[in-house]
């Protein structure tokens, strides 16, 4: 398995957002600057975002994005999955009438537990954690948060 590149782009905004804070409006350029995210495409993948109900986007001059969930409750899998959909391994997952030999396959059961041991790892990942663990932003972008964020 392997991300696309709108999960990655969708981890970047988020991570960014985190580290401003929930509530806190941080406009579309700057995101798309700091984490090197194609502007117009930060735009399709932030709309996924706030469909899944982890964003606001407020349209206009002044507008941006706003993280709805706390740092400390939003997880990888979260993002992820509201980028991609549910993840599985194989479409037998999905589907498993897909396969007329899911019910006896002994890789069906493998698949199945990579699988939940991946979702498991990304719902133990919380943005809070990411952000405080390493850095994420440049010394420069931290000095334009703390106008925004006293």
């Amino acid at each position: 398995m392997r991300l696309s590149r709108a999960a990655e782009y969708a981890v970047r905004c988020m991570l960014y957002l985190s580290t401003a804070g929930k509530g806190v409006l941080v406009g579309r350029r700057t995101i798309a600057r700091e984490m090197d995210i194609p502007e117009q495409f930060l735009g399709k993948i932030a709309q996924q975002l706030a469909r899944a109900g982890l964003i606001e986007i407020i349209q206009g001059v002044k507008g941006g994005f706003r993280l709805v969930v706390p740092p400390d409750e939003l997880t990888l899998l979260m993002v992820i999955e509201a980028v991609i959909g549910e993840i599985f391994l194989n479409d037998c997952m999905l589907w498993p009438e897909s396969c007329g030999r899911s019910p006896v396959c002994k890789v069906h059961v493998v698949w199945e537990n990579a699988r939940n041991q991946l979702r498991e790892t990304l719902r133990k990942a919380t943005f809070s954690s990411l952000i405080t663990e390493s850095p994420v932003l440049s010394p420069d972008a931290h000095s334009s948060l703390s106008l925004l964020n006293p």
